[in-house]
């Protein structure tokens, strides 16, 4: 009873190739994976500091020192790690910094951390 291998049927499946994968489709698993509100509040954000950061140092962007504050850095740390942490970062600016300091911790209360797992 046993079929020659010659006669058997086979199914055979091909793999669908990642490459041909529309670039649109992209862009959508991005709005899924992040609530278009948090993208605008976190972009807010940044724009804030730099705002702020070229008033503490009182000069065009081009001349303040090389700095970066990252927000998911901060969200990782404790209240009183956060506010080190940009002490920290800010140790070279000579102005006040409290104020700074206080309406940042007090904007990213409640923000998620982004992280871009691929």
């Amino acid at each position: 009873m046993a079929s020659e291998p010659s006669t058997q049927s086979r199914v055979m499946f091909q793999a669908a190739d990642k490459a041909e994968e529309p670039a649109h489709r992209k862009l959508g698993k991005l709005t899924v994976k992040y609530n278009r509100k948090d993208l605008q509040r976190r972009l807010d954000i940044e724009e804030w500091i730099d705002g702020q950061l070229h008033l503490l140092f009182d000069c065009e962007e081009e001349e303040i020192p090389e700095l970066e504050i990252d927000i998911d850095e901060l969200l990782e740390l404790t209240d009183e790690g956060q506010r080190s942490r940009l002490q920290e970062l800010l140790q070279e600016c000579g102005k006040p910094k409290e104020d700074f300091i206080n309406g940042l911790l007090y904007r990213i209360k409640g923000l998620r951390k982004m992280s871009l797992k691929k």
